[in-house]
């Protein structure tokens, strides 16, 4: 069975299977290498004068002077991103009762905007308490020769500006100015067989390229998620994460994500988040500070063949609407249950799948462009895109520095009537909620706290608002064992962590 693996790097790389089969390889070339020069050699070659002539470059010494001139321009764009926080939890770790130990691991980073900002993906940051970008080294002036150990560049602190986690995508920034950013190329237009390059800092093996082909496109790790991905047969390693995935020109057409994998090594299935929808994520964090995820208030369905039949309609494949929301956007536009989905923004939308697809790329604020059948005439909607209802990233927009607990590292707020409009069902009407979380959260074997958490009561003893939350985290002594019951995703559930001293 394989399993899917978030390419973060911890640790110090082995190289010693890598050896053998290194010198299996030299092996077998010697070997061929004798076969060869035990045939006699032909008429022509024998009568080859010794000082040969130089031939015309040919089609596959230019190709391979291309790839080099695209290494040397992309590679100053993809930075190392090192990280200080403690280790991801998981089962094990969860039953375990030593103290946690902060580690130190590392992934990459791609510069998207020459004044400092850097995506990457959210698995390589998310527990950092400390990070550290090295940037390229840039020569001043004319350098006489040119070493192949290339010169390591210089290490500058970053900081976080968000995370989105539903598409594991990350913002950073340091502070530096007029840096190499890479362009966004267009994702939509990738098709199988088509020549990419990855890089990064395999195993921590700093800028690194590899090459292959784009296995896939809009590949899903699961039928309903709405997050689609760019398979890729370039070798992609814990460490690659975070990094680029280029085009033969340049563009950056993926972030490098995660393996499937039997080995814990590339086994040629890799993952990247499509450029697409990386650019809208970081256009709306540098916007907005957060990613606001649209919505039509539809519920899209494929048509099928029985379906078609049954209701008359005039083709067997495409897009249904079963339900339109009577207060959304696409009520609003005119749109109603039985409208048939032809094109979205000129695009034939086949089935359901890529309907919704398509929707998840466009951020609140966009429009799009709908051509739909009805009644058997065709009609053009074009539909603003709402904000989604029940998001929990709207909280920030609802605290200031003062809605601060610093025991637990989160902004915090109230829940109120407004604030439960925001969020799932929730089991109870009163509480705290977790509007955002910082760099420096408190350990806890049962992972870390984030926005949308409700916290209902503190070692046992009911919390109604922050206030009541704070004077309670007060009156804990240092070093004091705390238990918070919270509600997520509607589950309610325990978050034990030992109260620090500040």
């Amino acid at each position: 069975m394989g399993v899917l693996r978030r390419q973060a790097y911890a640790g110090t790389p082995s190289f010693y299977n890598h050896r053998m089969a290194l010198h299996r390889f030299s092996a077998w070339i010697l070997a061929g290498c004798v076969i060869l020069a035990s045939r006699p050699a032909p008429a022509a070659a024998q009568a080859r004068p010794a000082a040969a002539q130089p031939r015309a470059p040919t089609g596959l010494s230019e190709f391979s002077q291309s790839l080099q001139e695209l290494a040397e321009r992309v590679s100053p764009s993809v930075v190392q991103i090192f990280v200080t926080g403690y280790a991801e939890t998981d089962d094990e770790d969860r039953a375990a009762t030593g103290e946690p130990v902060l580690e130190r691991s590392s992934g990459s980073g791609v510069i998207v905007d020459p004044d400092g900002y850097i995506v990457t993906n959210a698995h390589v940051v998310e527990n950092a308490t400390r990070m550290e970008v090295e940037l390229p080294f840039r020569a001043t002036g004319a350098m006489v020769g040119q070493s192949i150990l290339r010169r390591r560049g210089r290490m500058v602190g970053a900081q976080l500006v968000a995370i989105d986690h539903e598409t594991d995508l990350a913002v950073v920034r340091v502070e530096a100015q007029a840096l190499p950013a890479l362009p966004f190329g267009d994702s939509e237009a990738l098709r199988p067989g088509q020549v990419v390059l990855a890089f990064g800092s395999p195993l921590g093996l700093e800028s690194s390229v590899t090459m292959g082909v784009v296995s896939a496109v809009a590949r899903q790790l699961t039928p309903d998620d709405p997050m689609i991905y760019v398979q890729t047969d370039a070798p992609i390693n814990p460490g690659n994460s975070g990094g680029a995935l280029v085009d033969t020109e340049g563009r950056l057409v993926g972030v490098n994500t995660l393996i499937y994998s039997q080995s814990g090594g590339s086994e040629g299935i890799g993952f990247a988040a499509p450029s697409n929808i990386v650019r809208n994520v970081f256009q709306q964090i540098r916007k907005y500070g957060r990613v606001r995820r649209g919505e039509l208030g539809v519920h899209a369905q494929t048509v099928t063949p029985l379906m078609a039949e049954a209701l008359g309609l005039p083709e067997d494949a495409g897009v249904v609407l079963a339900d339109v929301s009577a207060d959304g956007p696409a009520a609003r536009a005119g749109l109603q249950p039985g409208d048939v989905v032809a094109t979205l923004d000129g695009k034939r939308m086949e089935n359901g799948r890529q309907f919704r697809i398509n929707v998840y790329t466009r951020g609140a604020g966009d429009e799009v462009t709908l051509g739909i059948m009805r009644g058997g005439q065709a009609r053009t909607v074009r539909v603003p895109v709402a904000e989604r209802s029940t998001d929990a990233g709207r909280l920030t927009e609802l605290v200031t520095p003062q809605n601060a607990i610093r025991q637990l590292g989160v902004l915090a707020i109230d829940l109120t009537p407004a604030v439960a409009d925001l969020l799932p069902d929730l089991r109870r009407d009163t509480g705290v909620v977790v509007a955002a979380v910082g760099s420096e959260l408190p350990y806890s074997q049962q992972g870390k706290l984030a926005a949308g958490d409700v916290i209902y009561s503190l070692n046992g003893r009911l919390v109604e608002t922050v206030a009541a939350l704070r004077t309670a985290l007060a009156a804990l002594a240092p070093n004091a064992a705390a238990v918070l019951q919270i509600e997520r995703d509607g589950t309610l559930m325990y978050f034990a962590f030992r109260v620090e001293a500040r």
